[in-house]
């Protein structure tokens, strides 16, 4: 029997929340090594270790600020990777939303699994003395989860006379970075939509030229990392693809590090080119969590893939024979383990 072709999708920041609690130590079998390495590189640095932070009971100012929550995030995406059965699928192709592509380097060997959680470590961690700015995310979508292009002008019109920024396009969502000042001024004036606009905890102004003040920090990281070609395609910010075989692992090193920290994280292009370029018979959502599977349905319905137009059509899609498995749905991870 031929193997069916996957994507994989690894999350960003915010991923891991209540309901997740336990997860990591749940599916930890097939990652023994690789979070015992976690574990120690935490503890030598006298922080608490991420087998016991999955453990403790839920508490925000400890499980989603940047140092703990990027740990943990990335602990329970490479579970849910090395969980897949590799004899019933291939995977073609990795992307992820923001933090999601330090996993993506990874998950496709651009970087050994101790630079990997070094990066990581250090990235979550680099404003935990003072957040730099925050984020805020609105949506631009009808009902039917179709962009609304009037929307979309009014926000971008905002967002440019209050000084802020576009920091990720995901999906029918913009996530907009800005100091204080400009988001309250965007969180009062932006009409009211269910609980939008929202005001993200414990993020930072990722994907904006304000993450410049920390460019002294993050050019210290590039002669840490040891950047290889990846071994599966990688699809970054920008909806380039780094291949095994053209890499440049210079220019791989300056996106991740220099670009794709203060420049927009463009999450619904890399999908939109996974889609078109690999043609996957599955997209598959890494844990914790499922909270990009709004975004992702979203592209899926701007794209018409697979003749889905609509909310309506995506979601008799789920029913009958899903195109989107979730691996922190029970009943769609059984699928792929």
């Amino acid at each position: 029997m031929s193997k069916e072709r996957i994507i994989i999708i690894a999350p960003g920041r915010g991923s891991y929340a209540r309901e997740n609690t336990g997860v990591l130590n749940k599916y930890k079998s097939s990652i023994i090594d690789q979070l015992s390495l976690i574990d120690s590189k935490r503890e030598s640095s006298n922080q608490i270790t991420i087998t016991e932070l999955d453990k403790q009971g839920f508490k925000s100012n400890v499980h989603m600020v940047g140092e703990n929550a990027s740990a943990l995030i990335y602990a329970c995406s490479l579970a849910d990777f090395y969980s897949i059965d590799k004899n019933k699928y291939e995977v073609v192709a990795i992307t992820g939303n923001s933090m999601g592509w330090y996993t993506a380097l990874a998950l496709a060997n651009s970087l050994s699994e101790e630079h990997s959680f070094h990066l990581i470590q250090s990235m979550g961690s680099m404003m935990k003395d003072k957040l730099i700015g925050g984020q805020i995310i609105y949506p631009i979508i009808d009902e039917e989860w179709k962009i609304n292009e009037e929307k979309k002008n009014y926000l971008n019109k905002q967002i440019k006379k209050y000084n802020a920024y576009v920091s990720i396009y995901l999906g029918g969502y913009v996530v907009i970075g800005g100091d204080s000042g400009s988001l309250k001024s965007l969180l009062s004036v932006l009409p009211k939509n269910d609980k939008y606009p929202l005001k993200i905890p414990f993020n930072g102004a990722f994907h904006t030229p304000m993450m410049n003040l920390l460019s002294s920090k993050v050019e210290l990281l590039i002669n840490s990392l040891d950047f290889k070609k990846p071994n599966i395609p990688i699809i970054d910010g920008r909806g380039k693809i780094w291949s095994p075989f053209s890499t440049d692992i210079n220019s791989l090193s300056s996106y991740t590090l220099r670009h794709q920290v203060n420049k927009t994280y463009d999450f619904s292009t890399a999908i939109e080119v996974s889609l078109k370029e690999f043609c996957p018979d599955k997209i598959v959502l890494l844990g914790p969590g499922y909270n990009l599977g709004g975004a992702i349905a979203q592209i899926i319905i701007k794209n018409n893939w697979l003749d889905i137009n609509s909310k309506d059509d995506f979601k008799k899609n789920q029913n009958k024979n899903p195109f989107l498995l979730s691996m922190g749905l029970n009943d769609q991870r059984k699928k792929l383990c």
